[in-house]
């Protein structure tokens, strides 16, 4: 253990500037003026994994933005850990509310990075994250301590749905093959208290469009005898959660997996405060399904949430018009056992099912992911919970994301393996959102603690 901290603390300047210079790329797959740029952060990805150690990389092309494999295969017969990360980032906007341009990395002091923090689109998701693991081998190399084979499958499109990563996956099973995956693309409960995330929920991803007259109406002229798209959309949404904030469409919850009361009990011993959960978002209170406490509300039960939502005249000054349509972006976040593309199917009856004479209504799917659950008796977690407990000082808790990682399942599914989820980012990182962060102890933590997990997963495998 000293020797991996003398090792960062001796490199930790190094290992900063390279990740900066990472983080300067602006990688965003959602938008393809990007799309060098995102092909460009792949390449400086394949660079880092040579340079630290990797025996052969290679760029592997896919219908999309390509992934990136890298292997260091040091004995057949030993263990091999599969490393997932994602190198394309959100979409900045809203660029007026960064307070630094978000591909022009800056360090900062906040109250909880108190030694700094990088502050950059990408920061915590994926590329400092994803960047661990490569500075985590390049120590284990470097130490001669790499004590089983290790394998990157690093890709550019998990922020839109990884349809090229399914479609890789599923024609390099061999390639591929492994005995546990690891990942760090989730948080942890604080600096002081780490937690190891067990559960994962799924993700339905709808756009809907509402269709009125056939061109934009003068307000005055029509406004009262026809349709108003937007103000029949604006019903339709409301109209998905009734007056408990439980969703109304039909079957939406049959195969929702309820957890005993023994279960949320043992949830409820993770450390959180919603006084300081409230004074963190500027509420005066939190909002959600009759019945469950905050915490139960956004890791264990599904969700329905509109994204975006647009129509008419948005410009500067008035214009009096009825629009011919309007559009909103929804996503529903599922627990376990709830399929994915039912519920879509679900949304989409339901939905066209209500709206009213006058308009017609188009459900677009874009992507979606089942939830996933991993077992804390399985070895992964166990090497996890001795890593963490052994650079933090304390054992890790278990607990459930509100978050989606749609190809964990399909992980399990295509390469028949579990999926440890070590994440070193917090829920302050403003994730997808402006002021993205990632603070420089968690970045140097998570190098110090991932070799630990490669030394107590092979002990526990003999």
């Amino acid at each position: 253990m000293e020797n991996i901290k003398s090792y960062v603390q001796q490199h930790k300047d190094r290992f900063i500037n390279e990740l900066i210079e990472l983080l300067k790329i602006p990688s965003v797959s959602a938008d393809t003026a990007y799309s060098q740029d995102v092909i460009d952060t792949a390449e400086a990805v394949k660079e880092s994994l040579s340079k630290a150690g990797c025996d052969f990389v290679e760029t592997c092309d896919t219908p999309g933005y390509p992934i990136i494999y890298g292997e260091k295969i040091i004995d057949p017969n030993l263990p091999t850990v599969l490393v997932y990360g994602h190198y394309d980032v959100q979409p900045p906007d809203p660029l007026e509310l960064w307070t630094s341009p978000p591909f022009e990395p800056v360090i900062k002091t906040t109250d909880i990075h108190p030694d700094g923090a990088i502050f950059a689109r990408g920061a915590c998701d994926d590329k400092g994250q994803m960047y661990m693991h490569v500075k985590a081998l390049e120590y284990m190399v470097q130490s001669n301590t790499l004590p089983c084979n290790v394998k990157f499958m690093i890709e550019g499109e998990e922020e839109v749905g990884s349809a090229s990563l399914a479609w890789f996956v599923e024609r390099n099973q061999e390639k591929l093959k492994n005995d546990v995956i690891l990942i760090s693309d989730t948080g942890m409960i604080s600096n002081q208290q780490p937690s190891i995330t067990t559960g994962l929920r799924g993700l339905s991803y709808v756009e809907v469009e509402v269709t009125g007259p056939n061109r934009d109406l003068h307000s005055g002229l029509y406004g009262g005898a026809v349709a108003n798209p937007i103000n029949i959309l604006a019903k339709m949404i409301a109209s998905l959660h009734d007056e408990d904030n439980h969703i109304t469409i039909p079957g939406f919850y049959d195969k929702v997996q309820e957890l005993s009361s023994e279960e949320r009990a043992e949830m409820a011993k993770a450390p959180f405060s919603l006084e300081k959960y409230k004074n963190a978002l500027n509420l005066n209170d939190v909002y959600g399904e009759k019945g469950y406490v905050t915490n139960e509300r956004n890791s264990i039960r599904p969700t329905l949430d509109v994204n975006g939502i647009w129509g008419g005249y948005t410009g500067e000054g008035a214009k009096t018009v009825i629009a011919s349509k309007a559009f909103a972006k929804i996503s529903m976040r599922l627990v376990p056992n709830q399929d994915w593309v039912e519920i879509t199917e679900l949304f989409t009856k339901y939905f066209t099912s209500i709206a009213p004479a006058g308009v017609t209504v188009k459900v677009t799917p874009h992507h979606g992911g089942q939830g996933y659950v991993t077992p804390i008796d399985s070895i992964g977690y166990q090497a996890a919970n001795k890593a963490y407990t052994e650079t933090f000082g304390v054992p890790a808790i278990p607990v459930r994301s509100g978050g989606s990682i749609p190809i964990v399942a399909l992980f399990e599914k295509e390469l028949k393996s579990k999926t440890i989820l070590m994440g070193f980012g917090l829920d302050s990182d403003a994730i997808h959102s402006p002021n993205e962060h990632f603070g420089i102890f968690n970045y140097l933590k998570g190098i110090e603690t991932i070799p630990l997990f490669y030394k107590y997963f092979v002990e526990l495998s003999k």
